[in-house]
């Protein structure tokens, strides 16, 4: 009886060595292709734009940063925000939005507002929200 339980509890072990032996190498087998396929079509979206689901996902998040993606009617939404700056004046710049046969990648950077320009003292939210073409890809915030 202490064998059949000793051999029981080893083929266990065993099967579930197999098994992560086995997740493990089909993780090693895919391969993440960052070779850039073409530019993402997009436009930039203004906040009367958006969908209301949306606007209340983004008040929800914008006093910190925040990345998250929204479908609606066949669309792609992208948002990036950067939370709480001190006063207004602030803008937003794509710096990457492409394809690859796995992802779609993007990126943006905030500019803060120049000398001299006007600016509010209230503290501000700056986000941006992209909309392209709905795709099953994984999107990479860079």
């Amino acid at each position: 009886m202490f064998l059949d339980k000793l051999g029981k509890r080893m083929l266990t072990q065993v099967m579930g060595l197999f098994a992560v032996l086995f997740v493990l190498c089909g993780c090693a087998m895919a391969t993440v292709s960052e070779e850039k396929l073409r530019d993402l079509d997009y436009t930039v979206q203004c906040e009367d734009e958006l969908p209301a689901e949306l606007k209340e996902i983004i008040n929800s998040k914008k006093e910190n940063p925040f990345k998250l993606t929204f479908e609606d009617n066949g669309f792609l939404y992208i948002c990036q925000g950067y939370g709480s700056q001190p006063t207004g004046g602030y803008s937003i710049m794509v710096k990457t939005a492409y394809v690859t046969k796995n992802a779609i990648y993007f990126g943006s950077s905030l500019i803060g507002p120049s000398e001299g320009e006007p600016k509010t003292e209230q503290p501000s939210y700056p986000y941006i929200v992209i909309k392209t073409e709905l795709s099953d890809l994984t999107v990479v915030f860079e």
